[in-house]
């Protein structure tokens, strides 16, 4: 049996031709939350395919290597359409100015938030499920959009894989946080939540171990901290698109509260009419 060329594999996807990635640009909404979908499941699926493959004796099969090949390119098409797609906005643009942000996570939150219906954003937070005080009922419809939270999810572990690269103006918002809950950790400013979530663990886990310490575990300091650099991006996310949705500033620009002391975090790579409107809001 003769193996597949090398370029016998690399022809069998058709590539996105230039006239159909220009008119990824019109995609609608819907259409992007299905490549966005559909982007994500091939990748999850890639994996597992190429962690079986590694978990074999011997070399994969020339046929599964070309199988890896179709998925990789099916990929990069999908993420060449969604660039498109953010290119045409603004908010795409500037989403993706942000280190930790490219075209895939910018296309799913334009694909799934309406900024019309967003005012503030706790709009936005309750919609990602990444508001405490809300509480999925049995019997009720879910109140979040469960795609967009575990898109969220997402954009959180890219703030903390580049946090460690000085452009990553959130990642770096992540680690000063993580920092601050460390402290309190140690402290034991948590011992109430840890004695009310110990009974959820079994004794044999590390958390249990944390809890019963008084103290919450290290994957829950984490997660904080990387939700709490989340929603400072959404915040600034809210405020830019409303602005340049309506040429005006939202009503109630968020305030961040950082150890104790309450000022606003100013987004990056603001348009310059944008930082104008906020010094002239900030004179009045």
């Amino acid at each position: 049996m003769t193996d597949t060329t090398d370029v016998e594999r690399r022809v069998s996807v058709q590539r996105l031709g230039r006239d159909l990635a220009v008119a990824a640009s019109t995609l609608s909404d819907e259409e992007a939350r299905f490549l966005v979908d559909a982007y994500y499941q091939m990748q999850e699926g890639r994996k597992r395919a190429a962690n079986q493959a590694r978990s074999m004796d011997a070399e994969p099969h020339s046929v599964l290597v070309w199988l890896r090949e179709q998925d990789e390119i099916l990929e990069g098409q999908i993420k060449r359409a969604l660039e498109k797609y953010t290119d045409a906005r603004p908010v795409g643009v500037w989403m993706k100015s942000t280190h930790g942000i490219g075209p895939v996570i910018a296309a799913g939150l334009m694909a799934h938030i309406d900024i019309t219906k967003a005012k503030t954003v706790g709009n936005i937070w309750r919609f990602a499920g990444l508001d405490p005080t809300s509480k999925w009922e049995k019997g009720k419809k879910r109140p979040w959009n469960a795609e967009l939270k575990t898109l969220c999810w997402k954009i959180g572990q890219s703030f903390m894989k580049f946090s460690g690269d000085d452009d990553c103006f959130y990642g770096h918002i992540y680690r000063e946080r993580k920092a601050y809950e460390v402290a309190r950790n140690e402290r034991g400013d948590n011992a109430k939540l840890a004695a009310e979530l110990l009974p959820k663990f079994k004794t044999t886990t590390d958390a249990h171990k944390h809890l019963s310490g008084g103290k919450l575990p290290p994957a829950q300091i984490d997660g904080r901290a990387r939700r709490y650099a989340v929603k400072l991006f959404l915040s600034h996310l809210q405020m830019v698109w409303w602005w340049m949705a309506t040429g005006t500033l939202p009503v109630k620009p968020y305030i961040m509260d950082k150890q104790g002391h309450s000022h606003m975090v100013l987004p990056p790579n603001m348009p310059e009419r944008l930082t104008e409107a906020l010094e002239q809001a900030r004179a009045a």
